[in-house]
């Protein structure tokens, strides 16, 4: 028997960015077990590579209900951005829902030793590149149903654009940035049936770290001593729930810890 949940997904499209890792790779897989029979799945990413392995994963998994669009797309560059609706097969223009996940940290530096390459990649990666793709997504939703609109942008936070702490200076701007857009954007569709969904994570272990620390992994291993995080797959399933939400509730703001952590920075870590 189908879930109401399996019900509500059916015949969707969805579009996850970031999707060739972490809380992006385990989205995908979680939309796809969640309503096998009847689903489209857009799924970008630089790695392009990694996106068509995680495609066939999918679908030995779940059968060919889910059908699956690889695309190449580097979110940080307007112009490919800016015409990545227009390339899309017909079988997948009708974008139902819009996962802006990608997204990314770099260093730890304090000012005035802040790198302004790492500046620059972090504001367009995840502010820049997140509100193009939403704008080159929004105007599909807007025109259904006479104009009243339908559809779901997800916009996945973090803790640190609630809570700055030392050392991320710039990644938390740029998080506190996305959720004043989203925040906004929410109250300007107030009219519409556009749902937007804001999900922030506290702690959750994935490729994150090690990008942070330019590929050092125990320098992002130290992160989790003592603790035990949240995972991508617990991400994905906050994302699902709120996307196979009945069309009149909006899960509009979200935040995860896992339960040794308490703010940005207060965490129990045990002792080994």
């Amino acid at each position: 028997m189908s879930s109401a949940v399996t019900k509500r997904l059916e015949g969707k499209t969805v579009l996850i960015t970031g999707a060739s890792s972490g809380i992006g790779r385990s989205t995908a897989f979680e939309f796809a077990r969640t309503s096998p029979k009847d689903l489209r799945l857009i799924l970008t990413a630089r790695r392009i590579d990694s996106l068509r392995q995680i495609a066939t994963d999918i679908q030995q998994e779940v059968g060919d209900g889910v059908k699956i669009l690889p695309v190449q797309l580097d979110i940080s560059v307007p112009d490919d951005v800016r015409s990545f609706v227009d390339k899309l097969p017909d079988e997948f223009i009708e974008i139902d829902v819009l996962v802006n996940n990608a997204g990314l940290v770099k260093g730890v530096a304090k000012a005035p030793e802040i790198s302004e390459e790492d500046m620059n990649i972090m504001f367009a990666t995840n502010v820049t590149g997140l509100i193009n793709m939403t704008q080159a997504v929004l105007p599909i939703m807007l025109k259904r149903n006479n104009g009243e609109g339908a559809g779901d942008i997800i916009n996945i936070g973090s803790i640190a654009g609630r809570e700055p702490y030392v050392g991320g200076s710039i990644y938390c701007a740029t998080k506190a940035a996305v959720r004043s857009f989203t925040e906004s954007m929410r109250k300007e569709l107030i009219s519409k049936r556009v749902r937007v969904i804001s999900i922030d994570p506290g702690q959750v272990e994935t490729e994150f770290s090690v990008v942070r620390f330019g590929g050092d992994k125990s320098k992002a291993d130290a992160v989790y001593a003592g603790c035990e995080p949240l995972t991508p797959d617990d991400i994905a399933e906050v994302i699902v729930f709120a996307a196979g939400r009945r069309e009149n509730v909006v899960v509009a703001d979200t935040l995860l810890f896992p339960n040794h952590q308490a703010a940005a920075t207060i965490m129990h870590r045990k002792s080994t």
